[in-house]
């Protein structure tokens, strides 16, 4: 099968053309678009690297995140072998680049970061990013939300809704959510956490939650009903506004996903990790994020693979919404 853009410039690399093993690895082989470049203005759908992992509190790691994401994306085809979406043909798609971060100034990384995505935005490009920590979702979403609140899918052991570390940190992968429903970024209402589980502080996040009509669909729940039934809830309680899925890869089990710094046992497998993105099909998607990869707990780049195979998921979906709006 011959797809539309396979000889345009926004086709990714065949591993037909070059070996996927040999060329420079951008995100699934796709052309190096930065804002500067001549054709930007084409792009629909960027994907985008936040090496930044300046909020992490226990085992740092995610800031390499991007790089082993990339280089595991050489593996990605052109076609979903489940749903036969070709989203390199019904979007343009390009590998942005990465945020620069101030790897010692945890406030300047996140102003950078909200000052790359605003571009992003204002050119009507659709971000996918591969982080980073969880505390690059707040910049993204100051970006996406900067003109009205969103509703937000977020896949996550954690409910990242946590108020104060440490007697004084407001601002780190534990909060970020906490902070984006407090400036009017999130819509609570159409909130909807998959996935909490673990030991736990206290119930402040939980009752922070309940006190402003935030969904948390614990794991218990998850396995009890099936990822079909709990996505048809998720996608009711964001209904057909503008949603934001975030990822945090440690919502997958620790066996099947090691590398990331805050893993929880008893979680989903890897055959439910792809099915809950797919299953996002239908949401008005604004942007997405997969983040918390961390290479130095999984050199071996299965935690990355399958990341960037959740991230492929994710684009098929993005892409379809593109070409609806496209007409």
């Amino acid at each position: 099968m011959t797809l539309r853009n396979m000889n345009e410039f926004f086709a990714p690399v065949s591993g037909f053309d070059l070996p996927r093993f040999a060329g420079i690895p951008t995100f699934m082989r796709l052309p190096h678009v930065p804002f500067e470049h001549d054709r930007f203005g084409e792009v629909e759908i960027g994907l985008i690297g936040a090496p930044w992992d300046g909020g992490t509190t226990n085992r740092p790691g995610p800031r390499h995140g991007p790089r082993q994401l990339r280089d595991l994306s050489t593996m990605i085809r052109a076609m979903n072998g489940v749903t036969w979406v070709a989203p390199f043909e019904l979007a343009n798609c390009a590998d942005l680049g990465d945020v620069a971060p101030n790897p010692a100034d945890l406030m300047d990384s996140m102003a950078r970061m909200e000052a790359f995505y605003d571009r992003v935005v204002a050119a009507g490009v659709m971000p996918l990013t591969g982080g980073g920590d969880h505390l690059c979702s707040l910049p993204i979403l100051r970006a996406v939300a900067k003109k009205r609140a969103v509703g937000m899918i977020q896949f996550d052991s954690h409910t990242d809704l946590n108020d104060v570390y440490f007697g004084t940190s407001k601002y780190n992968h534990g909060t970020p959510f906490r902070r984006a429903v407090e400036e009017g970024l999130i819509d609570p209402k159409r909130y909807c956490l998959i996935g909490v589980r673990g030991t736990a502080y206290g119930r402040e996040d939980w009752d922070f939650a309940a006190g402003n009509g935030i969904r948390i669909i614990a794991i218990e729940e998850f396995h009890a009903r099936g990822v079909e039934d709990v996505m048809a809830e998720a996608r009711e309680i964001v209904g057909s506004g503008d949603t934001y899925i975030t990822y945090d890869i440690d919502f997958v089990d620790p066996t099947f996903a090691p590398g990331t710094g805050t893993p929880e046992v008893g979680g989903p497998n890897s055959w439910q990790a792809l099915q809950v993105a797919r299953l996002l099909k239908g949401v008005n998607i604004v942007g997405a994020d997969l983040v918390e990869v961390s290479p130095p707990f999984d050199a071996s780049g299965g935690t990355a693979w399958l990341g960037v195979s959740i991230m492929f998921e994710m684009l098929c979906v993005m892409a379809e919404r593109v070409a609806a709006l496209r007409g």
